[in-house]
């Protein structure tokens, strides 16, 4: 019990988990809280507000179908859709992306890593199915998941996450090895323990903290993947407002109107930013000597 507080204490001390930290919050307030930001419909058409330049103002209907006046901050595209309006609601988008990913990854390679480290007739077979995962690249393979399957917030979700398993077994599976020559979990074979509760009780504990700094990376990795793959126009459905569909609709006109990728991409970029950030930061705290060794 002494020792969580001194590794909270730390926490709180690294400018690296703090600016993280805070970086990743605001993201996710700003997206949580998208309906009180803006009152502008994001998917909303209007073609007589289009390319205006920000703090342009502009006109927009209310429910009762009356003229107001509004100041579109972050200007409009080429549809006349308020880029503000959608940045705020794109900041959903990729957290959902980025977390589901680092969910399903995590949990996926972690319970494949047990298996593979700890029972050695299998381990051969699991580890060359992953490296021939690890031998296409991430984005062709999740080029190829959505191509085939349809554009849809799920289906990127899981051709993103299945690149991402075989990094999170072979972690796991690093541990588990190493795990299992200790003193402690062969006098608990030599008793009879069952298997299930050495797994649980000795392995299990150990993968926590370095799963929680990976996953740190997935969730950047993942909102960049996503952003890409919807910049290429093979990602989530255009309608829907994420950070790459709008940079990708913003790319034809972007010497004359660079607003339209230059709010988007500054928002990608802090939210990568920040959760890199607290994921070194996590890193250097948890465990000092990885960072010694990169």
């Amino acid at each position: 019990m002494q020792n969580q507080p001194s590794l909270l204490r730390k926490l709180i001390k690294s400018p690296s988990v703090l600016i993280g930290f805070v970086l990743v919050i605001l993201i996710a307030l700003m997206g949580l809280s998208a309906p009180l930001l803006t009152s502008s419909d994001p998917s909303a058409i209007n073609p007589s507000n289009r390319n205006k330049v920000p703090g342009f103002e502009v006109t927009e209907r209310d429910d009762e179908g009356n003229k107001i006046n509004k100041v579109a901050h972050f200007g409009t595209d080429s549809l006349g859709r308020d880029v503000y309006a959608r940045v705020v609601y794109g900041a959903r988008v990729s957290l959902v992306v980025g977390l589901s990913v680092a969910i399903i990854s995590v949990f996926i390679g972690l319970l494949i890593g047990l298996v593979s480290g700890y029972f050695r007739r299998v381990d051969g077979i699991v580890m060359r199915i992953m490296d021939g995962l690890m031998a296409i690249p991430a984005i062709l393979l999740a080029i190829a998941l959505v191509s085939l399957s349809g554009a849809s917030l799920l289906t990127v979700i899981v051709a993103v996450a299945i690149p991402e398993i075989p990094r999170v077994v072979r972690l796991v599976r690093s541990i588990v090895l190493s795990i299992r020559e200790e003193p402690y979990v062969e006098a608990a074979i030599s008793v009879g323990t069952p298997t299930p509760k050495i797994l649980w009780r000795h392995v299990l504990p150990n993968t926590i903290a370095p799963l929680i700094v990976q996953a740190t990376y997935i969730c950047g990795a993942a909102i960049l993947v996503e952003a890409i793959l919807s910049f290429l126009g093979v990602g989530i459905p255009p309608e829907v407002p994420t950070w790459g569909n709008i940079m990708a609709e913003g790319r034809s006109s972007f010497q004359l109107f660079p607003h339209n990728i230059l709010y988007p991409g500054i928002f990608l970029a802090l939210t990568v930013l920040g959760i890199n950030m607290l994921g070194d930061g996590l890193r250097d705290t948890i465990d000092p000597r990885m960072s010694k060794k990169l």
